[in-house]
């Protein structure tokens, strides 16, 4: 059965909507452990409540990136961790971690990529007028939201939409499409070639 290392920063409700879909049996994979860089991340409360090993490993006593990587690589090793899934985790993985977890890292982004990367994507979309946005499940590399894509979602942009509603809507998508390449992972239904990502 495929183990996975969740990385959280926040809310974790798409570690909520894994977790859901592991328990209803619809996919064959097992968290292993959840590590937070936030202290008070409700993921952390998510994972305890479901009795997922979960930790909050403090970046800031850490010297340099590098060191405070090492000791995320360490922890998911330990665990025997085959597939990293960052689940709002606000922070750029270095060359050492994606190395150490090659096309084996994913990521998942609330906009159709390459539009709109980085932070605050719903509203960038709303900004530029977009008639439809949504969000990307892709690989990890060592750019910010560049790797190949694995999977998208689409949801309608309405004229009335705020920040906070569109924001919803995609997270609605995002609970529905990230088990689901997760799922495609873990039968080997997935090949990376160059920049695609081919479903088998």
């Amino acid at each position: 059965m495929l183990k996975i290392g969740v990385l959280v920063s926040g809310n974790g409700s798409n570690l909520q909507a894994i977790i859901d879909r592991i328990e209803a049996g619809e996919l064959q994979a097992e968290i292993s452990i959840v590590i937070s860089d936030r202290e008070d991340a409700y993921a952390l409360k998510r994972a305890a409540r479901h009795g997922i090993e979960n930790m909050y490993i403090d970046p800031g006593k850490f010297r340099e990136k590098r060191e405070y990587e090492g000791k995320l690589v360490q922890v998911l090793k330990e665990r025997g961790v085959e597939l990293v899934i960052m689940a709002g985790f606000m922070r750029l993985l270095g060359p050492y971690f994606i190395r150490e977890f090659h096309q084996r890292v994913m990521n998942i982004h609330p906009s159709l990529l390459p539009s709109f990367p980085g932070l605050r994507p719903q509203l960038q979309a709303l900004e530029h007028g977009v008639k439809v946005s949504g969000c990307t499940v892709h690989f990890a590399d060592e750019g910010m939201d560049t790797g190949p894509i694995i999977l998208q979602g689409a949801v309608p942009v309405y004229d009335d939409d705020t920040e906070e509603t569109l924001s919803a809507r995609i997270l609605e998508k995002e609970h529905q499409i990230y088990p689901e390449a997760i799922k495609l992972y873990s039968e080997g239904r997935l090949k990376i070639e160059g920049r695609k990502v081919r479903i088998l």
